[in-house]
């Protein structure tokens, strides 16, 4: 089978990237959630890409309106997975969530719909048993930045079949990814294994007091001779994204480190404090303050 139709479940940051970037692509793509608010608020995710694209794929007006011309939007689960090859989710790194959501997607999906999870920390064999179809079921997990950051990263449990893996390497290259396929299940599979410790360590000196969030990002691109620091990064993967994977470790280690880490991180997201969507978050967006040719000089 061909993957030429694709539902993507939740449109928030990442998956409304994903949506659209497969829908560039030109694929047809159906983008799901949970209510007009909801969609609205994907509308406007998606909306926003266009300046992203046009300045970092030097692409014209009629380029992305192409991309949106394969683009539809649904609330309603049964009509919007009823014609899909695949089916991405992409909602919030929760089992209970997820459980729900799979088995609900199980009534209504056609026998030949492949699931995936766009999942950032849980493995296949968590969630498996609740889709009905653990031969088609995988994960596929995209970075932020979906159109320039693009690696997807394949990575199957133990009962997957070998088919259908093949088949979601093929769809990531189709839509211009660099496809990562692991051969075994990995926690936090290759750039989150690296990732995460990474954000979490500039976390702790921030919600410790032992340094502000510029002058630890600072100390980073000075030294290792990069554009970014980790709390760029953490605005451009979005507070609450990470805030999730903080609580859900916090929890899982009895860290007292992040549990700090999670109460300064609950005050900023309380603050509206989220990240480009709202204009603020460790820094001011459209054009924060590590962006200033003097940043590194102060």
């Amino acid at each position: 089978m061909t993957i030429e139709q694709v539902t993507v479940i939740g449109g928030g940051i990442l998956g409304s990237q994903i949506a659209y970037q497969t829908a560039f692509k030109g694929l047809k793509v159906v983008l799901y959630d949970i209510n007009d608010e909801a969609m609205k608020a994907a509308k406007q995710h998606i909306k926003l890409l266009k300046a992203d694209y046009q300045r970092d794929l030097k692409i014209t007006d009629g380029a992305f309106e192409q991309g949106l011309e394969q683009l539809s939007y649904s609330t309603d689960l049964a009509d919007a997975v009823k014609n899909a090859d695949l089916v991405i989710e992409a909602i919030p790194e929760k089992i209970a969530i997820k459980q729900s959501f799979y088995e609900s997607l199980a009534k209504v999906a056609p026998a030949k719909t492949i699931f995936a999870s766009n999942s950032s920390t849980l493995l296949p064999s968590q969630l498996k048993d609740f889709t009905g179809r653990p031969k088609q079921y995988l994960h596929i997990h995209f970075a932020n930045q979906i159109w320039i950051r693009n690696t997807a990263e394949v990575m199957g449990s133990p009962e997957t079949d070998p088919e259908v893996f093949n088949q979601a390497v093929a769809f990531a290259k189709t839509i211009g990814m660099v496809p990562i396929p692991l051969k075994k299940e990995q926690p936090r599979y290759v750039l989150n294994t690296m990732l995460i410790p990474w954000l979490n360590a500039a976390l702790i000196l921030w919600a410790k007091g032992v340094a502000e969030p510029a002058t630890i990002d600072k100390t980073w691109m000075i030294d290792l001779g990069v554009a970014v620091g980790p709390f760029a990064v953490l605005d451009v993967i979005g507070m609450k994204t990470h805030y999730n994977i903080v609580v859900t470790e916090a929890e899982a280690t009895d860290n007292d480190d992040l549990r700090l880490v999670a109460k300064k991180m609950k005050e900023r997201i309380d603050a509206n404090k989220l990240g480009p969507t709202t204009g603020e978050g460790f820094y001011h967006w459209p054009n924060p303050e590590f962006m200033a040719p003097d940043f590194l000089m102060d």
